[in-house]
């Protein structure tokens, strides 16, 4: 079902750009664009033309074969991607969207409606949400109440998760007519309940990575923050691999190796667990060839939630100087693979900060302490 609905998404954009460009479109014309027999996409605008996407602007006639056009301009979904990562009893959602502004509202209300969220973030289109698996009631309606909320999250023996989400108004209208086409997206089932209405959006169970990178550069040439968004961006070319966001740490700022101002950087995917061991090679490779140092390191973590233990090693990098040695004893007590050289110190504390807001990570005279006390603390107040 996942395919189709993909097929689909992509055929239906296709259409409706050709629409926008030229007024009309043939079944030769798309077949030839997306290279595929005139029979398979014939089969395609006919089962959208039955969903009333697609309507018939002439009928063929003689030589001149039938012309298409989509019925709407307006964009196909507002909702880019939605997909989720596990670990233990704790969910990520994230949700991307076209729009800043739709993506603050959701934020905004989200946040409000509390539900069984513990933690709500937004960077520009990207909605990131936290939420344990369960249930709990949130107070949805008109104003002055809040328009949207999730009230349950389960995990499904086929490795997937549904959200379950109230909502009224132009909510209500993203989950029954967008969401189903948004990329990683399974399934929608909404139903009406009186004025609301509340849909279980379906998707994938995937694999959280951060990757930590450090001492990629030298006195002459390089940047880590670089060469980890060019990582970033050879990975998300990997299918069933999303990429998250790109962060940058500031460690101890006076160290006496330091090429710059001592900054490491992760980055963050959500991927198929079966595309896990694949990332950590490809990375691996990558690093090795575009780094500038011989004293690289890299450190791979999966699942979002941070240990105490992980996170005061963060902090210890940040306060003064650390050996490679207690990088290797941490790294070894949590599971976290690293390899390379003296930079395996930076990439894994930057992987300790999982969560952490960018104004704390950019200010080493900050405190990270405990990243799920703080994201709870600065995210949801009311909440505990």
């Amino acid at each position: 079902m996942t395919g189709v609905l993909a097929k689909r998404r992509e055929y239906l954009r296709l259409m409706r750009q050709c629409t926008l460009d030229s007024g009309s479109f043939t079944v030769t014309e798309i077949a030839e664009r997306i290279d595929l027999p005139r029979s398979t996409v014939q089969d395609w605008i006919n089962r959208l033309v039955s969903e009333q996407c697609i309507t018939v602007v002439a009928e063929k006639r003689g030589r001149h074969p039938a012309r298409y056009a989509a019925i709407s301009a307006l964009p196909e979904s507002a909702c880019r991607r939605i997909f989720t990562t596990v670990d233990q009893d704790q969910v990520e959602m994230y949700h991307e969207c076209l729009s800043r502004s739709c993506a603050a509202f959701c934020e905004h209300h989200h946040r409000r409606s509390q539900g069984v969220l513990t933690y709500v973030s937004r960077d520009g289109t990207l909605l990131r949400e936290r939420a344990k698996i369960g249930e709990a009631e949130a107070d949805i309606g008109l104003p002055p109440r809040t328009s949207v909320g999730v009230i349950g999250v389960q995990r499904n023996q086929d490795e997937t998760i549904t959200q379950r989400i109230r909502c009224v108004g132009g909510p209500a209208y993203s989950l029954t007519d967008m969401m189903t086409r948004a990329e990683g997206v399974c399934s929608v089932k909404p139903r009406k309940i009186g004025p609301l209405v509340e849909g279980e959006v379906t998707t994938r169970a995937l694999t959280y990575l951060a990757i930590g990178i450090d001492d990629t550069d030298s006195q002459e040439a390089g940047a880590t923050f670089a060469l980890s968004l060019a990582l970033l961006q050879h990975l998300s070319t990997t299918r069933g691999v999303y990429p998250i966001g790109h962060q940058v740490v500031m460690l101890f700022p006076t160290l006496s190796k330091k090429t710059a101002g001592n900054a490491a950087t992760f980055i963050e995917l959500a991927a198929e667990p079966s595309r896990v061991e694949e990332i950590r090679n490809r990375s691996q490779l990558f690093i090795a060839d575009e780094s500038y140092s011989s004293e690289w390191g890299m450190a791979m973590k999966t699942g979002f939630l941070v240990s105490d233990h992980l996170r005061s090693f963060s902090a210890r990098t940040r306060s003064g100087p650390v050996e490679r040695e207690d990088a290797m004893q941490v790294a070894s007590d949590e599971s976290v693979y690293i390899t390379g050289g003296r930079g395996i110190i930076g990439a894994l504390a930057a992987i300790a900060c999982i969560g952490i807001d960018s104004t704390i990570l950019l200010d080493p005279k900050r405190e990270i302490g405990n990243g799920e006390t703080l994201q709870e603390r600065e995210n949801l107040p009311e909440l505990r």
